[in-house]
């Protein structure tokens, strides 16, 4: 139940807010390092942290979030194609459940949405919304490896909290290099303006771009998918923007000598990104498996076989062969020893190994197609041999058991967070149930449970059940608020929360037990009367609703916006006048926006 107060206005849609997968070039500068210069001004270091923990404050609203995602909705429209939503939706389900990741103690579990943007990209905004431009799902063609990568690589931004902490070091390089020439005046700010913004891209973006490539590798891979996707992405990303795209803003050019040029993009060149994302699958794979000229899949250096192209429209020989040596790499990462592999005769006088899952699937239509099933063996069975010697599986081993620890610590962060932050976890879990977002509340709930430092267990228990009716476990949820309402029954929200579940599961008559029992313990809660006059309304009861809709509007004049016109007409006649004008304009602009919708599709 929403505590009643003023919510702060948010800042969203700032370019400076939303961490992206590519930024546009712009013009040429020099280099300079001005963020540890800035660091050092004891007034550019307070903008700093005012930025930064006003940013992190948005990012851990869930109001915010949600307007996120609704102006993302208003500005880019969202795409229609069914098809592209649903693989969006199936990689980011996959990504959130089963991907190895640890959200901050305040950080917002990740929502989602596939706009119907032109233009070939993906962000993150501080409130963990991930926004996908339809343009980015059909130019990799909703292909579910390289959208994990892209969207793995959003995830990684939203976890560490990127767009908060950039957007904070930007505002303090920009005001410092600011105040260094004011005090020298080495330069008209026109220059200033465009080497800060060069050393703010290099200096501050770009080193967490790398770290989004890497940990969203790491995600989608432990979420199941195919280790080759993130470099199959990339390329194929660098050949949608060479050949495909139609917004000359999005160009890449083919000249080298210009590739070698310093600009103001604050995304590292592609090329460069698919060969360290091919060094991870490699690593991922304990070295076993690399990629020669992009298109011949190696074996402990020993050729297994060059890939071709599968697509009359497309060359994707360089995706085939990243995702024939990511099922091999998977495979390596996954078994011990390779009687897991489970190579078999295949019925046909070849043969046959591992299973048909989808991430295997080219790899075994490669090897199939050639006969080199008993060649892949017998590599196979030798790189096994070799790992004694070489030390491979315990390096990566190392390294996994290296990441874990890691986890772990973050977790045990989260666990150890004081009242404050436990309050606002439960705080969130209770306003995603406003929104009907019940699993993003039943997640809020899993932390403040898990909390060392819980400061109200009985809220905490009814604003839980609250949540499993909005997931539609009535029984489950009356367990809980009967047991909040227990250890708890001097806070009138208590009883709120489980009128509301009463109100859910259709029992209108406990519900209105319960607000009677609300108002005996806090008579001045305008939610008491409000959640009655609704229940006494829906039942048809008009005069019992009126006279609830009068005690809440006598407690809280200035929300009579949540009093249904009907009643509002009786209640007050000066505010039903701003509503009948408030709704006229909301009218005019509806209007509006579907003949300018009409007009776009002539």
């Amino acid at each position: 139940m929403k505590r009643w107060k003023k919510q702060a206005g948010m800042l969203l849609g700032s370019a400076l807010l939303g961490t992206s997968l590519l930024v546009l070039p712009a013009g040429r500068a020099e280099a300079v390092d001005a963020w540890a210069v800035a660091a050092q001004s004891l007034g550019v270091l307070a903008a700093y942290k005012s930025s930064l923990a006003s940013i992190l404050a948005m990012g851990n609203d869930v109001n915010a979030q949600v307007a996120s995602a609704r102006q993302d909705r208003q500005e880019n429209g969202l795409d229609d194609n069914e098809h592209d939503v649903r693989i969006v939706n199936k990689v980011m389900q996959q990504l959130v459940t089963q991907g190895r990741y640890v959200l901050k103690a305040n950080s917002l579990p990740f929502i989602w949405g596939v706009n119907n943007s032109n233009e070939f990209n993906a962000s993150c905004f501080p409130t963990d919304y991930i926004s996908i431009n339809r343009a980015l799902v059909r130019g990799l063609e909703c292909d579910e490896d390289e959208l994990a990568a892209v969207l793995g690589h959003e995830m990684t931004h939203g976890i560490e909290q990127h767009s908060a902490r950039n957007y904070a070091k930007a505002v303090a390089q920009y005001y410092g290099m600011s105040f260094l020439n004011m005090d020298a005046g080495l330069m008209d700010w026109n220059k200033l303006n465009a080497l800060a913004s060069y050393s703010i891209a290099k200096n501050v973006t770009l080193p967490t771009e790398y770290e989004a490539d890497e940990g969203g590798f790491y995600i989608m891979t432990s979420a199941g998918f195919n280790p080759g996707g993130p470099a199959a992405a990339m390329y194929r990303m660098a050949y949608y923007l060479t050949y495909e795209t139609k917004n000359v803003l999005e160009y890449q050019d083919l000249d080298e000598k210009n590739k070698n040029q310093e600009n103001f993009s604050d995304h590292p060149e592609t090329e460069l990104r698919e060969q360290r994302l091919a060094k991870m699958m490699s690593d991922y794979g304990c070295g076993h498996v690399t990629v020669k000229d992009r298109k011949t899949v190696l074996i402990d250096g020993q050729e297994l076989l060059t890939a071709d192209w599968t697509r009359d429209d497309y060359d994707n020989t360089v995706e085939n062969a990243y995702y024939t040596a990511g099922g091999l790499a998977k495979a390596f990462h996954d078994y011990d020893s390779p009687d897991a592999w489970n190579f078999r005769p295949d019925g046909e006088g070849g043969v046959d190994f591992l299973d048909d899952s989808r991430v295997y699937a080219v790899l075994r239509d490669a090897v199939r197609s050639r006969g080199l099933g008993s060649k892949l063996e017998q590599m196979v069975r030798a790189a096994y041999a070799g790992e004694a010697q070489s030390g491979a599986r315990a390096a990566m081993k190392q390294e996994e058991a290296q990441r874990e620890a890691s986890f772990a610590a973050v977790q045990q962060d989260v666990q150890a967070a004081d009242a404050k932050a436990v309050k606002k976890m439960r705080e969130n879990g209770d306003a995603y149930s406003d929104y009907g977002m019940g699993r993003q509340a039943l997640w809020e709930f899993s932390r403040v449970f898990a909390s060392k430092n819980m400061d109200d267990e009985a809220e905490s228990y009814v604003m839980r059940g609250r949540a499993k009716a909005v997931e539609g476990d009535y029984a489950g949820a009356l367990a809980d608020a009967n047991r909040g309402v227990a250890l708890d029954g001097k806070n009138a929200y208590n009883f709120l929360n489980r009128a509301d579940i009463y109100r859910m599961a259709g029992n209108r008559e406990a519900a209105l037990s319960d607000c009677a029992s609300a108002k005996k313990v806090d008579a001045e809660n305008p939610f008491s009367y409000l959640i009655s006059a609704e229940i006494e309304d829906e039942q048809g009861n008009k005069d019992a609703a009126l006279k609830e809709y009068q005690a809440f509007y006598k407690l809280r004049p200035a929300a009579f916006r949540r009093i249904p016109p009907e009643y509002l007409q009786k209640i007050s006649a000066k505010d039903y006048k701003t509503w009948q004008k408030e709704k006229a304009e909301q009218d005019k602009k509806k209007a509006e926006a579907r003949d300018k919708a009409r007009k776009a599709k002539k």
